[in-house]
C-alpha cells in the first residue's frame, strides 16, 4: 500500500517523502511544479535510493486523480500541496481561496469516491492568530487569522472535521507546524523559493551568499528580550519525521486528532541571525524596519502531545538548523537546477 503524498516535490514534502522512504513505505507523489522542481524528486531518488512515483498535475484535476486512486495502492494521503506566502495571500485572496480551498475539495472527494479514507493535513501555527497564551497547546483557542493563508488553513481544518463527524471511518491526523527551517544534511534539497523570499531563513541564506544585499528586520520594539518577534523554529527533517510517525498512527484507527509540531523553544529573529553567523562564519547585514502587519510578538508551542502520542520529538537544535541551511544555499547558490 502507498502514501499519497501531494506536494511531495516542495520543501516540506520533498523532506517527508526522504523520511518515508527510508522507513519502507512505497510514496506517490502529484505536484503541479508551480513552487516546486522535478529536480527535487530525482535528488531525493538519489538520497534514498529508491524510484518515486511522480505525476505532474494539480489536485483540483479530477480525472488525473481518479486515475492515480486507480492505478496506485493509495492507502492514505499526506495533503501538502497548497499556496504558502502569507504577504502574497493578501495580494492575491482569490488565487488562495482557489487553490488552497476549491482544490483540496477536489482532492478530499476523490479520497471519498475512491475509499481511501486517512489523511494527514499540513496545517499551521496561523490558526491560532495571536495566541491566548504561549507556550500553545492543541487545546489553546483558535485565534483572529489576519491573512488568507492562514485563513485557508483553518478552513481545511474545519472541513476536515466536519467529514470526519458525518463519516468516522475517516481517519484525520491535523498537524499545526511552527516555523520549519533547515534542510537534508546532504545538502542537496532544501528550501527553494521562487523570487524574493517571504521566509526568514531563505533570505537570510540568499544574503549570506550574495543574491540579496541585507536583511530586514520587521520591528525591534516588541516586548521580547531582545525587541525582535519570537518564534518555533523546527528543523524540516524532524517535522519530515513527525509526518512518518504520523503515518503509523493513522493505523490505529485514532479518528481525529491534532497535533502541534515544534521544538517548545523560542528563538528571536536576532537570535536565527546571530547563530546563523555562528554556524557559517559569514556575516548577516541587516536593517531594522517597522513592524509588519499581522505579526505575533512570542508564538512558540507545547509538542507534549505529540511527544506522548505520536511518539515524536524535535531533536535538532537552532544551531543544526542554520548549519544545515547554509550547507544548502552555498551548494545551491541558484537554487535546485
Amino acid at each position: 500500500m502507498a502514501i499519497l503524498v501531494t506536494g511531495g516535490a516542495g520543501y516540506i514534502g520533498s523532506h517527508t517523502v526522504v523520511e518515508l522512504q527510508n522507513e519502507g513505505y512505497e510514496v506517490v507523489v502529484i505536484d503541479n511544479l508551480v513552487n516546486s522542481s522535478k529536480e527535487a524528486i530525482r535528488r531525493v531518488e538519489t538520497i534514498t535510493g529508491k524510484p518515486v512515483k511522480f505525476y505532474e498535475g494539480d489536485i483540483s484535476d479530477a480525472e488525473l486523480l481518479d486515475t492515480i486512486f486507480k492505478e496506485e495502492t493509495i492507502d492514505s494521503c499526506i495533503h501538502f500541496a497548497g499556496l504558502k506566502a502569507v504577504g502574497e495571500s493578501i495580494s492575491k485572496p482569490l488565487e488562495y481561496y482557489s487553490n488552497n480551498i476549491s482544490g483540496s475539495l477536489i482532492l478530499f472527494d476523490a479520497m471519498r469516491r475512491n475509499n481511501v479514507k486517512n489523511i494527514i493535513f499540513s496545517s499551521s501555527a496561523t490558526v491560532y492568530g495571536d495566541p491566548a497564551f504561549v507556550p500553545i497547546t492543541e487545546d489553546c483557542p483558535l485565534g483572529e487569522i489576519t491573512n488568507p493563508y492562514g485563513q485557508t488553513k483553518a478552513m481545511l481544518e474545519q472541513i476536515l472535521t466536519d467529514i470526519y463527524k458525518s463519516d468516522n471511518t475517516w481517519n484525520v491526523i491535523l498537524l499545526r507546524y511552527f516555523n520549519p527551517i533547515g534542510a537534508h544534511s546532504s545538502g542537496t534539497i532544501g528550501e527553494n523559493p521562487n523570487g524574493i523570499p517571504n521566509n526568514l531563513m531563505p533570505y537570510i541564506t540568499q544574503v549570506a551568499v550574495g543574491k540579496l544585499e541585507k536583511l530586514g528586520v520587521f520591528g525591534d520594539d516588541y516586548n521580547t528580550p531582545d525587541g525582535t518577534c519570537i518564534r518555533d523554529y523546527i528543523h524540516v527533517v524532524d517535522l519530515a519525521q513527525g509526518h512518518v510517525k504520523s503515518v503509523a498512527k493513522l493505523k490505529e484507527n485514532p479518528g481525529l486528532k491534532i497535533y502541534n509540531l515544534g521544538t517548545g523553544k523560542g528563538s528571536s529573529v536576532l537570535d536565527v541571525v546571530h547563530t546563523f553567523i555562528e554556524a557559517s562564519g559569514v556575516d548577516i547585514p541587516y536593517v531594522i524596519k517597522s513592524r509588519r502587519t499581522g505579526d505575533v510578538p512570542v508564538n512558540y508551542c507545547d509538542a507534549t502531545k505529540a511527544k506522548e502520542e505520536l511518539n515524536w520529538i524535535a531533536k535538532k537544535n537552532l544551531f543544526d538548523m542554520c548549519a544545515d541551511s547554509w550547507r544548502w544555499q552555498k551548494n545551491n547558490p541558484n537554487g535546485m537546477i
